[in-house]
């Protein structure tokens, strides 16, 4: 039976969304409770939580909305079908190669560093937002990056023996690295950052 009712609003997502990504630099995670993300997105609480279960999910997903550019992220929520395991190495280098400039300039703006600093702060003092974001918008990714890596083990596009995982975390590891350091870095700056650690990684052809 095909369900019938008031559809949902575009708009209202995007306000929450947006509601909790200024809460949580303004105020880390321990202000950002649902009642003040739904009073400054001018929703109910209600509304809130018809679209994310949890104060953990959503501050999650504010933190993974803010991410548009990025290999795989989608306007409000990871969508790991759009990145494909059984996509060739030269498929993964074109996609990485096609989404620097843009991933670039999102890496490169400060309230998306605020925002990841908030998220990995975090781990200790509210385990619960980590513990989502990890789960819904991390690992889902890295499920789909290690068969391909494999592959690219397997003939010969990177050397024989590559720790596929440890690869990955080291390049993931070098991003987080500079994104984390104090002062401002430019679109242009990361962009060269980007191409080096990828290079460095071997997962660019030049």
């Amino acid at each position: 039976m095909t369900r019938t009712g008031r559809p949902r609003s575009t708009a209202a997502d995007a306000a929450i969304l947006r509601a909790a990504r200024e809460l949580l630099v303004e105020r880390g995670v321990g202000g950002a409770s649902i009642e003040e993300i739904a009073r400054r997105a001018e929703v109910s609480k209600v509304t809130v939580y018809r679209r994310w279960s949890s104060r953990e999910a959503l501050l999650a997903a504010a933190v993974e909305s803010s991410a548009e550019g990025l290999p795989g992220r989608t306007h409000r929520e990871a969508d790991p079908a759009e990145l494909d395991p059984d996509m060739t190495y030269d498929q993964m280098t074109a996609l990485i190669e096609s989404a620097l400039p843009q991933a670039a300039r999102t890496l490169a703006t400060p309230g998306y560093r605020a925002l990841l600093a908030q998220a990995f702060g975090s781990r200790f003092t509210h385990p619960g937002v980590m513990a989502a974001y990890w789960d819904n918008h991390i690992l889902p990714r890295r499920r789909v990056a290690l068969p391909v890596l494999r592959r690219a083990v397997t003939e010969g596009h990177l050397p024989p023996g590559t720790d596929v995982e440890a690869l990955l975390d080291m390049t993931v590891g070098a991003l987080l690295y500079r994104l984390l350091q104090p002062g401002d870095i430019t679109p242009e700056e990361m962009l060269d950052h980007l191409r080096r650690v990828y290079r460095q990684a071997g997962l660019l052809r030049s």
